[in-house]
């Protein structure tokens, strides 16, 4: 495998859900009524990397998502990015039991 196929290789899972995320952006861009070329003026990007990220395309950096989220005026849901992370609390809630401080990693 080349690098460049590593780098842009998705699970499905994580492909399927980057496409739902770029068609929130999207519809989100419809309801505003704003063109492709407006978000990408205002987000400091070329139409093609807009078109990109809503398309769901895994080789945008994550900055640009951010840059046209704020150009949409969303830019406080990425906040919402593994905020409840119920695995996780169960994980640390079951370790806390046996443990009194964090690990040092």
């Amino acid at each position: 495998m080349s690098k460049s196929t590593i780098a842009t290789h998705l699970p499905r899972r994580a492909e399927h859900n980057l496409r739902i995320v770029g068609e929130q952006i999207r519809l989100a861009r419809l309801r505003r009524d704003l063109s492709i070329a407006q978000i990408a003026e205002r987000a400091s990007c070329s139409e093609l990397t807009v078109m990109r990220v809503e398309k769901g395309l895994p080789t945008v950096a994550i900055g640009i998502y951010l840059r046209i989220l704020f150009a949409l005026g969303l830019d406080e849901s990425i906040l919402y990015i593994a905020k409840d992370d119920e695995m996780g609390r169960i994980i640390q809630d079951l370790g806390l039991k046996h443990r009194r401080r964090a690990s040092r990693k």
